[in-house]
């Protein structure tokens, strides 16, 4: 009986879901950072095995008030996505402190009528003789079809989670060829990429008003790449903080951007990279939409 279908991974801002994601599937697709909101689209990621295909879906870190239009378009993306899954895995830190936001998220998935996986992550960051502690306060959270404790940066026990999530998927068709591993293009796994390599290098005020947009890529020949890509923020100080002293932030984002976009693509790459500003872009509906966050595409 071969399975197939969706499975959604929620949690808290930062909880690792993307890190998850990646090793499930074997290989980086979703970028990662210690930013909160470092994912804000809706990412499909597939992995096919004999007994049946998963159809990953990353979401954005769950939060409770949107404080602009981008905010809104995040809680749309994870609502939307909840409500496609098959099967829900919710993504936890190791503490047998359960705060609001959990709550919140444990409230909306009282109202749903599919199985819930509770995977608790970063285990090897704690003492092992809390665990008891931590799974007993969880397990009065939900009645959960699963619970199971991972590293997902280790990698550690992610085989399992595959078999819970594959005992509890409909029986169904191989949706995507056994060679696809992501429904995102080039493009925007390279716009990705950059604002990932953006997150990690810049300071604490920046991020989270940055977008990436690729204004021009060309595969000029099986060797060689071409990307020009601009990178959005809010303020004219923060163009500067990209831009950084003669250029040298903004060199160390484009270094960092080409190498992992030269191992995606097999090619050498050109990469030219520009800062502008658009401000409050984040309230802004019709820049939101511009930038690829478009509620009306859920």
């Amino acid at each position: 009986m071969y399975k197939s279908g969706y499975a959604v991974i929620i949690g808290r801002p930062n909880v690792g879901k993307s890190t998850l994601m990646n090793h499930l599937i074997g290989q980086k697709i979703a970028i990662t950072s210690n930013r909160p909101q470092t994912t804000r689209n809706r990412i499909e990621t597939v992995l096919t095995t004999e007994e049946g295909q998963i159809i990953f879906l990353d979401t954005p870190g769950m939060i409770r008030k949107a404080d602009n239009k981008l905010g809104e378009y995040l809680i749309d993306v994870s609502d939307k996505t909840i409500g496609d899954a098959d099967v829900i895995l919710w993504l936890v830190e190791p503490s047998s402190y359960i705060g609001h936001g959990d709550r919140d998220i444990a409230e909306k998935l009282k109202k749903q009528k599919k199985p819930v996986i509770l995977i608790i992550n970063k285990i090897d960051t704690i003492d092992k003789k809390k665990a008891p502690e931590i799974l007993e306060a969880w397990e009065k959270v939900l009645a959960f079809d699963d619970i199971i404790v991972v590293s997902a940066l280790r990698g550690l026990n992610v085989e399992e989670v595959i078999r819970a999530i594959l005992k509890r998927l409909p029986e169904g068709p191989q949706y995507y060829d056994e060679e696809v591993v992501t429904d995102q293009n080039m493009r925007q796994l390279a716009a990705e990429i950059i604002r990932e390599k953006a997150l990690r290098a810049l300071n604490e005020e920046v991020p989270h008003g940055i977008a990436v947009q690729i204004d021009s890529y060309k595969e000029r020949s099986e060797d060689l790449t071409a990307i020009e890509a601009s990178i959005i923020c809010e303020r004219d100080s923060h163009k500067g903080i990209i831009i950084g002293k003669g250029g040298s932030m903004l060199k160390k984002i484009g270094t960092a951007a080409r190498r992992d976009i030269e191992e995606m693509t097999g090619t050498k790459v050109f990469l030219k990279l520009f800062v502008k500003v658009r401000k409050n872009w984040r309230d802004n509906e019709k820049d939101v939409r511009s930038f690829g966050y478009d509620r009306k595409s859920l």
